[in-house]
């Protein structure tokens, strides 16, 4: 949005203003866009042009003559969409001499090395020039310099106000920053405003099902943060799942289409951790943290405060689904705001919430309350104090670090259950009792018992005192009591796996 001066708002006829249109919207209107209202699909016999109409008018504060209608399908609208471009939004005002670019987005080339997407601002680039970028400082000379026509496209140079690419050579992925300012070797060039680097909201962890695949894990990741550059990610290593990183992302949305794009582009087969947030941890000394896993919580006697990210949620429903849709949000920890109509029928409702509460589940059961047509988007607003914990899960008396979470203090007995429960299925059953046991700091909260595996230790006998019997059976008994004490439950990988997914998929 910062590349540009004007902006479409595309709306489906058939679906009508999503909450993600509202989102959007806001952006552009932030960056001072000149916004293009348009409405698509008119030719489905589906579509709901007038409805849609009146609220892309309401949210646009426009008339409804200034709306555009088009079908993608047939061409119908196209032409005058094209004029409409040229005639509303104002062409672009160099401010300078010196040379400027703002790098938007990024690819990789095996031979070009990386290819910046650019706006240039002020001045031409050339193709042979030496360059530098602000931000990273790296220099090169440039290789090659075009549009797209939509393929790559030589012209041999951009001027200002154009949009290209250009051909660096760069053989890391990280020498191209998306944000950055390109700028002459010879010049000093500032960075351009409007930038702002992607703040991460939530965090998982990935692994790879299959160990050998972690190196071409980390250069999928590298290679797919040149046209990301909100993806951060860090190595990290457990006992029971290896390798893998620690992701963050933008939201839920965000984490779903990575994932989706590592097993499509880099056909890896991995296996995402439960997604959790990043807490804001205040120590008694008034120092400051944060921390994304439970594993890395300080121990209680030195927190004084742990805060967590709340947002702020803008759910657009049918209003017949007002009641549900109500009941839904007050499931959660956070507040009501307020709620106008964008239409007849449709209606938008503010709320405030955690962030954890809306991570795994809301989005499904917001579309099952209001027959699918419901949606959400949410913005972050900043971290609150809260009455939280952590929540350890003890395999036979032995805290298992992977297994521990931060959860709200009222939730914990609940979540600890679930937990328990699901761990009694997936647990291999041992020749000794298991415990299994949710507990906070000292105190256990919920419990379950993985039953011995019985082995017929008389079968062999045939006829004789009963005694005998009774010997074995005590003598057995004896061997498990000292394997209770003393025994150790290994927890294959798969068992993580199969929690993790259960876990993600609640």
């Amino acid at each position: 949005l910062v590349a540009v001066e004007g902006a479409i708002l595309l709306v489906d006829a058939t679906q009508g203003v999503q909450a993600q249109t509202l989102s959007n919207l806001h952006l552009a209107l932030t960056q001072g866009l000149v916004i293009i209202p348009v409405l698509n699909k008119i030719d489905l016999a589906g579509a709901r042009i007038e409805e849609t109409e009146a609220e892309l008018a309401e949210v646009t504060n426009c008339e409804r003559s200034a709306i555009l209608k088009i079908s993608a399908k047939t061409g119908a609208g196209v032409a005058e969409l094209l004029e409409a471009i040229c005639r509303r939004i104002p062409p672009p005002r160099p401010a300078g001499t010196v040379p400027a670019a703002l790098i938007f987005d990024s690819q990789f080339d095996a031979y070009k090395g990386v290819i910046a997407h650019l706006r240039v601002f002020d001045g031409t680039f050339r193709a042979g020039e030496a360059i530098r970028t602000v931000a990273t400082g790296r220099r090169t000379e440039v290789m090659e310099v075009g549009c797209f026509s939509p393929s790559l496209t030589p012209t041999g140079s951009l001027g200002a106000g154009e949009i290209g690419y250009m051909a660096t050579g760069f053989k890391e992925p990280d020498a191209i920053r998306v944000g950055d300012t390109i700028g002459l070797a010879s010049a000093d060039t500032p960075a351009l405003p409007g930038y702002r680097e992607p703040q991460p909201t939530v965090f998982a962890s990935v692994y790879p099902e299959n160990a050998d695949d972690y190196e071409r894990l980390r250069d999928a990741l590298a290679k797919m943060k040149l046209n990301d550059a909100a993806i951060i990610f860090e190595p990290e290593s457990t006992e029971a799942l290896g390798r893998g990183f620690r992701m963050g992302f933008l939201g839920m949305l965000h984490l779903d289409i990575a994932g989706e794009r590592l097993r499509r582009e880099y056909g890896l087969h991995l296996i995402f951790a439960a997604p959790s947030v990043a807490y804001r941890i205040i120590r008694n000394d008034g120092g400051e943290e944060h921390i994304y896993t439970a594993a890395r919580l300080p121990d209680p006697h030195r927190i004084r405060e742990i805060a967590e990210p709340w947002v702020r949620l803008e759910v657009i429903t049918p209003s017949t689904g007002l009641g549900a849709v109500m009941e839904l949000l007050n499931q959660t920890r956070g507040t009501y705001l307020e709620q106008h109509y964008l239409a007849s029928d449709r209606l938008a409702i503010s709320y405030e919430a955690p962030l954890s509460d809306i991570l795994v589940d809301f989005s499904d059961d917001l579309k099952r309350v209001t027959a699918g047509y419901g949606s959400y988007s949410y913005e972050f607003i900043g971290h609150r104090p809260g009455d939280l914990v952590r929540l350890d899960m003890l395999i036979a008396g032995a805290p298992e670090p992977a297994l521990s979470q931060i959860v709200p203090s009222g939730q914990s007995q609940r979540i600890g259950r679930r937990v328990a429960a699901k761990l009694k299925e997936l647990l291999p059953r041992q020749l000794f009792a298991v415990s299994i046991q949710a507990a906070i700091g000292g105190r256990i909260i919920a419990r379950e018992t993985l039953a011995a595996l019985k082995k017929d230790v008389t079968g062999y006998l045939y006829g004789g005192d009963r005694t005998r019997k009774m010997k074995l059976w005590s003598k057995q008994q004896r061997g498990k009591e000292r394997l209770k004490k003393t025994g150790r439950v290994d927890i294959p990988p798969s068992v993580f796996r199969e929690l993790l997914r259960r876990e993600g998929n609640r």
